[in-house]
């Protein structure tokens, strides 16, 4: 194992907090062990030698190769239902009364590898479906690193991956592959848009604020000053009257931030 000096680890953890948010300062035994082999392969002796040349790399290739690393992205179909439920039953209702010109705007930021998105655009397909009139339901999907992206935008998920979706959505939504492959259909990868973000950026390039943003299990690599000004920056980003959702092992002070408690993860702008 090659050990990395504390100037080293400080450099390192220090770089990505003020670039990316991902706060890392009390995980010098993970960077490590997730490091070591990249140390290994390309020849380096050391870390000053790897930081060295992870600093001087203009295309940010190396650097996308370290968030891949560095940070877990582990998700899974139909993760904390009672959040899609309440997506169902109770928003989607509300949003359909309200959004005149039908133009819905969904926001799933840190969207890992794509079953997030994929399971808000079963249920809104399912929702929308009959006579209720044409609606843009397109979903934004984001996250910081390339490799999730590209097997989000791919879409095949293993038989055991799906086995939380309902039935009647894996026969409608799903395409068999092989005994053991999936892919979602063509018709609902079309609705989801996936794009490289870094939630860090002072200013969100978007011109029209969300109904929704999901943004759940990724704040959890904040410290408490970077998660409060990012929630601030998702609140600007909120329609009047609509939702942010937060995984359950998350919470929001409410004495900095104007959005509203409605349940354990989701909160409302009023």
């Amino acid at each position: 194992m090659i050990s990395i000096k504390q100037d080293e680890f400080r450099e390192l953890t220090e770089y990505l907090k003020s670039n990316y948010g991902i706060n890392l300062t009390k995980k010098k035994i993970l960077i490590e062990g997730r490091l070591n082999n990249i140390l290994i392969e390309k020849g380096f002796k050391n870390f000053r030698e790897y930081l060295n040349y992870l600093f001087s790399d203009m295309s940010k290739s190396e650097l996308t190769l370290l968030i891949n690393k560095l940070t877990t992205n582990h998700t899974f179909f139909m993760r904390e239902a009672d959040h899609f439920d309440y997506f169902k039953n109770k928003i989607l209702p509300y949003l359909e009364e309200t959004v005149k010109d039908k133009d819905l705007r969904i926001w799933s930021a840190g969207c890992s590898s794509g079953e997030e998105p994929y399971t808000l655009a079963m249920i809104m397909e399912d929702y929308f479906q009959g006579n209720k009139g044409f609606w843009d339901k397109k979903i934004l999907a984001t996250d910081i690193s390339v490799n999730v992206l590209q097997t989000a935008e791919k879409g095949i998920y293993t038989k055991e991956s799906i086995e939380r979706i309902p039935p009647n959505w894996q026969l409608s939504y799903l395409n068999k592959i092989n005994s053991n492959e999936y892919q979602i259909s063509n018709k609902l990868r079309n609705e989801v848009i996936f794009r490289i973000f870094n939630l860090m950026e002072e200013v969100f390039p978007f011109r029209k604020k969300f109904h929704v943003i999901f943004c759940r299990n990724v704040m959890i690599y904040f410290d408490a000053k970077t998660k409060m000004e990012l929630v601030n920056k998702f609140y600007k980003m909120t329609e009047p009257g609509g939702y942010m959702f937060i995984s359950h092992s998350e919470s929001i002070s409410r004495d900095e931030t104007d959005y509203k408690y409605i349940m354990p993860g989701v909160y409302r702008k009023g």
